[in-house]
């Protein structure tokens, strides 16, 4: 059984220790989506003209660098239109963006996290191109759900010649909100890949399982051990992706944030690479015909 192990060396005081480490160095899919996002300038965000032009700007920059052909224009007649629109709670704003497909039919939304009011009625560059980077990976991660979903409906994916439907059992074992987090963002990346992740077990092929352990070590750390256990239908244990990495201990005793983004991000990649191996592979090794897996190799500090 493959054992993909990230063994990463974390900087004392790096808050994403996991970043840099994708396992092997496996190559991002990379296929151009049938569309092109159009973001007009927001007529209803609470900005002046020039202000509505700058963020619109600003964000499909933003989108651009996550991988995700965008423009700031009027749509097109091919163009998916993202709708940005701001409600002001209190001192703050929050932004929201509705995206809809060239019919003119609502995909789905995402809302951003709260802006100052002070420095979004500024319509300062600088704000603007920080929310706008903040808030395009969950704009990505909502287009990706999209896409699964479309290709889901296809008559060629119904038939088997889709994306794979992967039954996320889950995480246990993290302190914190580690478990919700770490959950959260694996489906996340796992649809940008190109799966079907859902929580149920009809209709999936493949399930992965998180499971963290962590470990009090010298010098005031943890040690956290991360194992993403991928399996087959059937029980059979395909492999495993270990991520192992040193914190200050009690660091992760409360929200994951950032670390449970890019652990899950990298994580993904070699959870992609046990499923190419997988269906590439016609029979289990010799000694597992009951649906046993072989015992996993020790992952090494």
């Amino acid at each position: 059984m493959p054992v993909l192990l990230l063994l990463l060396a974390a900087a004392c005081g790096d808050i994403r220790p996991y970043a840099g480490h994708p396992g092997g160095d496996a190559p991002r899919l990379v296929l151009p989506p049938a569309y092109r996002i159009a973001v007009p300038p927001p007529g209803q965000a609470l900005l002046s003209d020039a202000g509505a032009a700058a963020f619109a700007d600003s964000l499909a920059a933003a989108l651009r660098s996550a991988d995700v052909p965008a423009a700031a224009t009027e749509s097109n007649p091919l163009d998916w239109p993202l709708t940005v629109t701001a409600e002001r709670q209190g001192e703050t704003v929050v932004p929201r963006y509705g995206l809809s497909d060239a019919d003119g039919a609502a995909l789905g939304a995402a809302t951003g996290k709260p802006v100052p009011l002070r420095g979004w009625g500024l319509e300062d560059p600088a704000l603007f191109k920080e929310v706008a980077s903040r808030d395009a990976p969950a704009i990505a991660a909502l287009l990706g759900r999209v896409e699964a979903s479309r290709k889901a409906s296809d008559p060629k994916a119904l038939a088997g010649e889709g994306p794979l439907r992967i039954r996320l059992a889950g995480v246990k074992g993290a302190p914190g909100d580690g478990n919700t987090s770490l959950n959260d963002r694996m489906s996340n990346f796992l649809t940008q890949l190109g799966y079907l992740p859902q929580d149920t077990a009809e209709g999936a092929t493949y399930a992965v399982q998180g499971v963290v352990n962590a470990v009090t070590v010298p010098g005031n750390k943890q040690r956290i051990e991360l194992q993403w256990i991928v399996s087959r239908r059937d029980g059979y244990e395909l492999g495993r992706v270990v991520q192992i990495n040193e914190v200050p201990r009690g660091s992760l005793n409360g929200l994951w944030g950032d670390v449970a983004y890019v652990a899950a991000e990298q994580a993904a990649h070699g959870i992609r690479d046990v499923l190419r191996n997988a269906t590439t592979t016609e029979a289990p090794p010799a000694g597992a015909a009951d649906g046993s897996a072989p015992a996993a190799a020790p992952a090494r500090s």
